[in-house]
């Protein structure tokens, strides 16, 4: 579901000094992972791109992640928890090549240091994954590309 909708200029790098370099982020804490969350705002993955290694406790996701800070590109990025006890869908389609919008991501804490990660998807479905302790990683894995179009937000008429 690539709900990108308006078209957009060059990249903020081109041009206009230096590139920025890939993007790479650690959260240790809810804070921390509000930043990813941000980051990672309209976000395109499948269920394909989901990896949850039960014996080694760690899901890893790779996603199209645009570029907020670029003004119009994405890049191939991959997210990986660590420290993983289980994770959860609901409302999540499971045909692997099915695209989905990643919203944000939210930290609901359990037992400290752990909790829940909830992230969110367009459309109301959620993945669910319970972390003994926050422990994920954020990192660029690819050179970016023009988007064709720029995710846009209807406004909260209220």
């Amino acid at each position: 579901m690539d709900t990108e909708t308006t078209t957009v200029g060059t990249d903020a790098g081109e041009g206009k000094g230096p590139p920025l370099p890939p993007l790479r982020l650690l959260a240790e804490d809810h804070e921390d992972l509000l930043i990813i969350s941000a980051a990672l705002q309209d976000a395109i993955l499948t269920p394909g791109d989901i990896l949850w290694e039960s014996a080694a406790r760690r899901l890893t996701i790779t996603l199209r992640r645009f570029c907020w800070e670029c003004g119009g590109t994405r890049v191939q990025a991959a997210l990986q928890f660590g420290d993983v006890m289980a994770v959860k869908s609901r409302d999540m389609p499971r045909a692997p090549e099915i695209p989905l919008e990643l919203l944000a991501m939210d930290f609901l804490p359990g037992e400290a240091p752990g909790g829940r990660v909830v992230m969110m998807f367009a459309g109301g479905g959620d993945l669910r994954v319970d972390v003994e302790c926050m422990n994920a990683v954020l990192a660029d894995i690819s050179e970016r590309w023009r988007a064709r179009r720029a995710p846009r937000h209807e406004e909260d008429p209220s």
